[in-house]
């Protein structure tokens, strides 16, 4: 049976619209790190090298190999851990020029290194990409954290951002960074702003 995300791993990507502490566990991640404007071609140009080497992965079978353990699934969404430079935190508003982000697409567990380099392989054989050499495969683990949906546009988080710190606070617990993370569920191109539904979730630690 294909393992879709949405079904099989509701807990991590289909949160409600409020605050819930949940663990994450140990997950492997293709990763790409940048500055800047998200709304910059260069972000936009991270998140198509990263989704040429997951598809490469996912169709692995139709070029003739099949890694060990291989199963069908659907391609994992995009996501982003999100800080603000030195110079970014001193201001009183967000400067997106300002922001530091390390952008990835979760893979399955059969993922391994073998596999990774075969993925380069193909994607340099079929579109070689001029940001292929700065994709890092790793592994990565929230542990303890607090999420939420967040319905709507992307400028508009902070609203949703106050609610999960007051359910921080209420519950005894401290945000371990800033740095936050956003998992994408909608696709920016094709739903409008209103609509956008995202992942927010901040690591944490009981007092």
């Amino acid at each position: 049976m294909k393992h879709e995300w949405r079904k099989h791993e509701k807990n991590l990507y289909v949160p409600k619209e409020k605050p819930e502490l949940i663990t994450v566990s140990n997950q492997k991640f293709l990763m790409i790190k940048g500055t800047g404007n998200p709304n910059d071609k260069s972000f936009s140009d991270k998140i198509e090298v990263l989704y040429s080497l997951a598809y490469a992965i996912r169709m692995m079978p139709k070029q003739g190999y099949t890694p060990e353990g291989y199963f069908e699934y659907t391609v994992y969404p995009l996501e982003g851990v999100w800080d603000l430079t030195e110079e970014g935190k001193k201001l009183d508003y967000l400067n997106k020029d300002e922001l530091v982000y390390n952008i990835m697409i979760r893979q399955p567990d059969f993922v391994n290194k073998e596999v990774v380099e075969k993925a380069f392989e193909i994607v340099r054989k079929k579109k070689p990409h001029p940001l292929l050499d700065e994709v890092v495969f790793d592994t990565l683990e929230d542990g303890l954290a607090v999420q939420m949906l967040h319905v709507g546009s992307y400028d508009d988080e902070p609203k949703s951002f106050e609610l999960m710190k007051q359910y921080i606070e209420e519950n005894n617990l401290e945000i371990i960074t800033l740095a936050h993370r956003e998992i994408y569920l909608s696709d920016a191109r094709k739903v409008e702003a209103a609509k956008l539904k995202t992942v927010l979730r901040y690591r944490v630690k009981r007092k």
